[in-house]
C-alpha cells in the first residue's frame, strides 16, 4: 500500500509539472502582448517606454525558456506570484474562490451518486419497462449540455414557478440550480454505469448464494450486490470531480455564482497568465488528492484488491 501511495505521489509530481508546461506553452500562443495586459489592456493606449518597463519588471523580456525555468522555480517554491489585472498575490485569489467552487463540486457529486444509485436500484428492479425507461432516461441525462440545462431549469424553477433564485444569493436555495445543472448530466453517465455493475452483481455467485441461503431481495441488494455495484462508480469519481471543476466554468458564469470558474473565465479574456496558471494547478491537484482518496476508499470497500497486490 505505501509503495502504491508513493508511486501515486510521484506520478502527481509528472502531472503537475506536464500542467504547468502546457500552461505556458498554450498561454504563449494566445495573440496579444502580457505587457499591455498587465497595463490595462489593448485600450490602455500604454506608451513604448512603459511597455517596455513592465517587461522587464516581470521577465518578459527574456528568452522564453528562462522564463519557463523562473516560472517552475517560483512554482516549485509555492509562489503562485501576483494577478496581472487585479495586483493581487494568486494565493490570495484562489483562497477566496476555492471555497464555492469546491462546495458546489461536492454537492453536485453527492446529488449526482443519490440519482445515478436511485436509477440503477429501480431500474435493476422494475422489469423490462423500468429498465428500459431507466436506460433512456441516462442517455438523455447524460448527453445534456449544461448551459442549455441551466437555461431549462432557470426557465421553470425560477422564472415560471418562481421557487428558486435565477442566480446565486449566497443562501442555500441559491446553490439547487448550480448543483442540478451540474449534477443531472454526470447522474446519467453515472447510473449508466452502476446499472451494468449491479445486473453483473446480481448475477454473481455470492449473491445467488445468499438467495439460496434465504436472505430476502432486500438484504441481498444492500448488503451484497450494491457493495460491489459501486466500485466502478467510486473509480470514477476522481474524474467526475475533475468534470466537475471543468462544468463550473459555465455553470459559475450563468448563475453569477463565485468561483474558480468565473475567475479562469476572466483571467483569460485580459490573458492573466499568472491567475490562469493558479487556476489551472489547483484544479489539477484537487483532481489528483480526489483521484488518490478513491483508489484507497475502493480498498476499503473491496480489500480484495489491496490483497492481490501484496500476492503481486
Amino acid at each position: 500500500m505505501i509503495r502504491r501511495v508513493l508511486l501515486r505521489l510521484g506520478g502527481a509530481l509528472a502531472v503537475l509539472w506536464a500542467v504547468a508546461t502546457a500552461v505556458f506553452v498554450l498561454i504563449r500562443l494566445v495573440p496579444g502582448d502580457p505587457a499591455q495586459a498587465i497595463l490595462g489592456g489593448p485600450g490602455s493606449q500604454a506608451s513604448p517606454e512603459a511597455l517596455a518597463a513592465v517587461r522587464e519588471q516581470y521577465g518578459l523580456d527574456q528568452p522564453l525558456l528562462v522564463q519557463y525555468l523562473v516560472q517552475l522555480g517560483r512554482l516549485a517554491r509555492g509562489d503562485l506570484g501576483t494577478s496581472y489585472s487585479l495586483r493581487t498575490p494568486v494565493a490570495q485569489i484562489l483562497g477566496e474562490q476555492l471555497p464555492g467552487t469546491l462546495l458546489l463540486a461536492v454537492l453536485a457529486l453527492t446529488a449526482a451518486w443519490i440519482l445515478a444509485l436511485a436509477t440503477a436500484l429501480w431500474s435493476t428492479r422494475g422489469g423490462r419497462l423500468a429498465a428500459a425507461v431507466g436506460s433512456g432516461l441516462e442517455l438523455t441525462a447524460a448527453a445534456l449540455p449544461h448551459f442549455w440545462l441551466a437555461t431549462v431549469l432557470i426557465a421553470v424553477f425560477a422564472t415560471a414557478l418562481r421557487w428558486l433564485p435565477p442566480v446565486s444569493t449566497g443562501s442555500p436555495a441559491g446553490l439547487v440550480l448550480p448543483t442540478l445543472t451540474l449534477a443531472i448530466p454526470l447522474a446519467g453517465f453515472l447510473g449508466q454505469v452502476m446499472r451494468r455493475s449491479l445486473l453483473d452483481a446480481l448475477e454473481s455467485p455470492f449473491v445467488l448464494a445468499a438467495r439460496a441461503r434465504g436472505e430476502g431481495e432486500l438484504g441481498v441488494r444492500a448488503r451484497h450486490a450494491l457493495r460491489h455495484a459501486v466500485l466502478p462508480g467510486v473509480s470514477l469519481s476522481g474524474w467526475a470531480f475533475g468534470y466537475l471543476i471543468g462544468g463550473a466554468v459555465v455553470v459559475e458564469t450563468i448563475f453569477a455564482r463565485p468561483g474558480l470558474g468565473r475567475t479562469l473565465l476572466a483571467a483569460v479574456t485580459v490573458r492573466d497568465v499568472p491567475v490562469v496558471t493558479g487556476v489551472v494547478l489547483v484544479t489539477a491537484l484537487a483532481y489528483i488528492v480526489v483521484t488518490l482518496a478513491t483508489d484507497l476508499l475502493t480498498r476499503v470497500i473491496d480489500p480484495r484488491l489491496a490483497r492481490r497486490e501484496a500476492v503481486a
